[in-house]
């Protein structure tokens, strides 16, 4: 936490260097940059075909490496975790949802929210909302809410996301441990129940975190595109399913999702909680926590979720992510001895070859198929260079064993069909970057929402005791934060 916070400011926020909202590169940067520049341009001067040839090698060298690794996570990922026993008295539980311009699903979430199987004299829950947002507020009242589960109303204040949202619930918070859902997800009811018996079985103490996996299900309202459906959530599929339990295994940290991570409260507010200026405040959130010494886990309880629907939902919330990950590479890059050596093995290997693939992917699909066609079309072979093969095949193989084996452990479809159409999905990530790259630049701070519709009747999943035992619905001071101008 840097210095006090000002009226309408949450109280928790990292220091101004670990943060987004610094802009403008820092010292090591430039020196790197510097470095690197000054080798090329020698080199392009004084050799520049072995410089070109020597670039080609070492990015094809480092793209083998990726897809290496990834096959390796997917192996070391078939490990169970060994399910620890209840802990003796259960902690108190803070269940976080930050919600704006979601009336549409918010009763849906409350009815899920009140299927959570635990002691409900340990749980506090709030349903933090924007002031302004009078139609969520209004169909929040109107849903019927077990008594554990409150409205925290925010004081106005910029930036207008959802980690400032959370740093000011964080002040409210009173469990010992803290999840955070989104408003279109159904979390596993015993999500916190494992959870929570992991916690207590933490050896020394030092496990900060622990994500659960999020799969995708088929959308039950209209909107939808199949071929954008399936690859996201085989996407999903391979990074919930194999990606991050290979990492957790090796004990090394990894970006975390924007949903159903599960907090030891006081590891979050020792770090200072969420980076209200990152776009994609969990994955930044992950290597804070590691790079103060705490470690992070996964459970196997699912939370599952719709996806966002047709490319018009699809690229906002990609190109938001994209943007995300270059501002949590440029904050992590600043000082990253802070990483120490595997961590920042971590980060390069998770977002930065992320940035990387997906700037690639697009362009090297579109030299490849104009290459062929320059050479079907003059009646010649097409030049086979084995590095850029093994590239490609090594790559391509990597994506579809994970996207496969994800696939079949959260139950989801992926076949041949699948497999064949998952390139043209990965040049669209490169559209995703190159709009995110803009956007960095033009509006950094920018929140792109994502729409979500309800997926499910409400009356399929509201328990009927929910109904009998909430109290009238009505704001109050136990209820809401009364707003605050901004200074």
């Amino acid at each position: 936490m840097a210095g006090e916070p000002q009226r309408g400011e949450a109280r928790y926020g990292p220091a101004p260097e670990e943060s987004a909202g610094r802009r403008g590169l820092a010292p090591f940067q430039w020196l790197i940059l510097s470095l690197l520049a000054a080798g090329l341009g020698a080199g392009a001067w004084l050799q520049p075909g072995r410089t070109g040839a020597l670039t080609i090698v070492v990015i094809g060298a480092g793209f083998l490496l990726v897809a290496g690794w990834r096959i390796l996570l997917t192996a070391l990922s078939a490990a169970p975790a060994p399910s620890p026993p209840d802990p003796s008295v259960w902690p108190r539980y803070t269940v976080l949802a930050a919600l704006y311009q979601e009336a549409e699903v918010v009763p849906l979430l409350v009815a899920r929210l009140a299927r959570i199987d635990y002691p409900a004299d340990r749980l506090q829950g709030l349903l933090i909302l924007e002031g302004h947002d009078h139609d969520t507020i209004r169909a929040a009242l109107a849903a019927p809410r077990p008594p554990w589960l409150e409205l925290f109303i925010l004081p106005p204040g910029a930036p207008q996301t959802k980690p400032r949202a959370l740093n000011h619930a964080l002040e409210r918070a009173t469990g010992e441990l803290l999840t955070v859902y989104d408003a279109e997800d159904e979390p596993d009811p015993g999500q916190l129940r494992v959870a929570a018996a992991r916690f207590a079985s933490d050896p020394d103490g030092r496990l900060a975190c622990l994500q659960a996996p999020l799969r995708i299900r088929p959308p039950a309202a209209e909107g939808g595109d199949p071929f954008l459906d399936r690859q996201f959530a085989a996407e999903y599929a391979a990074l919930f399913e194999t990606a991050l339990p290979g990492f957790a295994r090796l004990g090394l940290p990894f970006p975390l999702g924007g949903t159903s991570n599960h907090f030891r409260t006081a590891a979050l507010k020792a770090v200072g909680g969420w980076d209200a200026w990152n776009v994609t405040e969990d994955a930044d959130l992950g290597f804070r926590l590691w790079s103060r010494r705490w470690r992070l886990g996964v459970i196997d309880r699912p939370t599952w979720e719709t996806p966002p629907g047709g490319i018009e939902h699809w690229l906002p919330q990609r190109v938001r992510w994209q943007k995300g990950y270059m501002q949590t590479w440029g904050v992590h890059t600043r000082r990253p001895w802070r990483l120490g050596l595997r961590g920042g093995a971590a980060l390069t290997l998770t977002v930065g070859a992320g940035l990387a693939s997906a700037a690639l992917h697009g362009p090297s699909l579109a030299w490849i198929f104009a290459a062929a066609l320059v050479a079907a079309t003059a009646g010649l072979s097409p030049a086979t260079p084995f590095l850029s093969l093994a590239v490609l095949g090594l790559g391509a193989a990597a994506a579809w064993l994970a996207c496969a084996i994800g696939a079949r452990r959260a139950g989801i479809p992926y076949g041949v069909r699948d497999m064949l159409a998952a390139p043209a999905y990965w040049s669209l990530l490169s559209l995703a970057f190159v709009h995110a790259a803009w956007r960095l630049v033009r509006e950094p701070f920018t929140w792109d929402k994502t729409r979500h519709r309800a997926d499910a009747p409400v009356a399929a999943v509201e328990p009927q005791a929910v109904l009998d035992e909430t109290p009238p619905q009505r704001l109050s001071a136990a209820h809401v934060a009364a707003p605050e101008p901004v200074a």
